[in-house]
């Protein structure tokens, strides 16, 4: 299989993005895009010979500075200019995963010849992206209009000459890079740092990035709480289709669907029960991970509509002989995705916890708190805790975003998406949710032991001695932040085919 991948207009899918991101495919620009670009940047310049009225961000000021006309002599001096004084970020660094989708992503938006951008400039995107040459982009700045104007501009400082960038896990300022691959500083024409800055790809690379695990933890999440279910001694009849087909939101089918796979065969499943029903949150896993589902899904339709979408301003129509100052850069469709990805990941951490609570309160003959010798040894009392502290931090972070706006720019950019604080905040409550269900899987695994000689599933036994290589069964109390930290890498780097998490 190549290892090359082309941009072209062929649309981008998750399952692609993911395909070049983790495989380290090599950027190659198609001749189609290489056409399309050139034309583009041809047309603007013939465009600015011949006409002397005002072009938004091509020969004027910026924001509330759009009448002021620019001299044709101070043109790349301007684009400078943008660059360097939007370049104000503060806060963490950017993770360098995500700053690779950026460039991934605004290469791609380039590429569809309505932004005015220089072949080099983008081929010198591509350069970076293919020498694994990342520019230090911070994460607060942007307010998720006029593009994510203050990130991107720190992804197109190292294209002057200027700015850091990460090279070899080493933090260099961009020129020494430069020299090193002897690279000379791209000199920006007319609109080119007006495509660069304006664009939605600092949203749009940590809601992909934000997918990735989401897809990923909601497969987890319906394999954990199986354990659990088995663990818990719990019934299998709430999960048969009959139920789900008379109620059948796609996301609940699905769910239903997989847990009665993952136990397939199950013992301890097959067992008489004594208890007529279990607690929703065994109960109602369908239900509440299949809303979730549901939720992935609208959320991912958004963000494949955005990476393969013209974000900057204004945009440029060669054939229709027009350039028009619009909107495309507002990121309210990610605000309004990353929200609803937020509260939906919360309720996978939510739900969980309570199974965790349930498999360490003595019930359905467990120990209590899933040790021998309760009272000597706390046992597993106080991961649940954790877990606990964990969801109620998401419920903080759950409260959405996009309500909020601010007027910037003077009065000229008078409502913003605020989807850049979604994305941040989207990601850190989706790490936060793997380490919860991490919790759950320590649990789940422990309350299993003590089902024994009695088994669940091949497929869950099967999953669960890999597992115990990493983690072993708890006899007495020992520090349980270890095992806690296991389970949590367990979780990130245990295989799964692509096509069940992205099916």
């Amino acid at each position: 299989m190549s290892n090359l991948h082309y941009i072209s207009s062929e649309p981008l899918s998750l399952a692609k993005v993911h395909d070049i991101f983790m495989n380290q495919k090599t950027l190659v620009l198609s001749e189609e895009s290489k056409k399309k670009i050139q034309e583009c940047r041809q047309y603007l310049d013939e465009k600015l010979k011949e006409n002397k009225d005002p072009i938004y961000g091509i020969n004027t000021g910026f924001g509330s500075l759009h009448n002021v006309k620019i001299s044709k002599k101070n043109l790349t001096k301007l684009q400078d200019n943008l660059v360097m004084s939007h370049a104000c970020g503060t806060g963490d660094l950017v993770p360098t995963d995500i700053v690779r989708l950026m460039l991934l992503l605004k290469i791609q938006s380039l590429s569809y010849g309505h932004s005015g951008i220089q072949l080099r400039t983008v081929e010198r995107l591509m350069d970076f992206y293919n020498a694994n040459i990342h520019p230090v982009v911070y994460t607060q700045g942007s307010l998720g209009a006029s593009g994510d104007l203050a990130p991107l501009a720190h992804l197109a400082l190292p294209l002057l000459g200027k700015g850091e960038v990460i090279y070899n896990d080493e933090r260099y300022p961009s020129e020494k890079v430069l020299e090193k691959f002897n690279w000379k500083p791209i000199d920006l024409e007319s609109k080119e740092g007006l495509a660069l800055l304006n664009g939605t790809q600092f949203m749009s690379a940590y809601g992909i990035y934000a997918l990735f695990k989401a897809f990923r933890l909601d497969y987890f999440a319906d394999l954990i709480a199986s354990i659990s279910l088995d663990a818990f001694n719990g019934h299998l009849e709430p999960f048969q289709e009959l139920v789900h087909l008379v109620r059948p939101h796609n996301g609940q089918l699905k769910t239903a669907h997989r847990i009665r796979e993952f136990l397939e065969g199950s013992e301890l499943m097959n067992q008489k029960k004594d208890h007529v029903q279990d607690p929703y949150s065994f109960r109602c896993v369908p239900q509440v991970h299949g809303a979730t589902k549901d939720t992935l899904e609208f959320v991912r339709k958004t963000f494949i509509t955005e990476i393969n979408s013209v974000t900057d301003n204004p945009n440029i129509f060669k054939e229709e002989d027009l350039i028009v100052s619009a909107g495309n850069f507002h990121g309210q469709p990610l605000a309004l995705g990353l929200d609803y990805l937020k509260i939906a990941m919360a309720e996978i951490g939510n739900i969980s916890e309570r199974r965790t609570f349930q498999l360490v309160s003595g019930l359905r003959g467990l120990p209590a708190f899933l040790v021998d010798h309760p009272g000597l040894n706390s046992g597993f009392m106080i991961p649940q805790y954790t877990a606990a502290s964990i969801v109620s931090m998401n419920k903080q972070l759950a409260t959405p975003a996009s309500v909020d706006s601010i007027v910037s720019s003077n009065g000229q950019e008078d409502h913003v998406s605020m989807g850049a604080n979604a994305a941040v905040q989207a990601l850190t409550l989706i790490e936060n949710v793997e380490r919860v269900l991490a919790i759950e899987l320590l649990n789940a695994s422990q309350a299993l032991g003590f089902r024994k000689p009695i088994k669940t599933s091949g497929f869950l036994e099967s999953f669960l001695s890999e597992y115990r290589k990493d983690v072993p069964f708890i006899k007495e109390d020992e520090v349980l932040h270890d095992d806690i930290e296991k389970s949590i890498q367990f979780l990130k780097t245990t295989e799964i085919d692509s096509l069940l998490v992205f099916g």
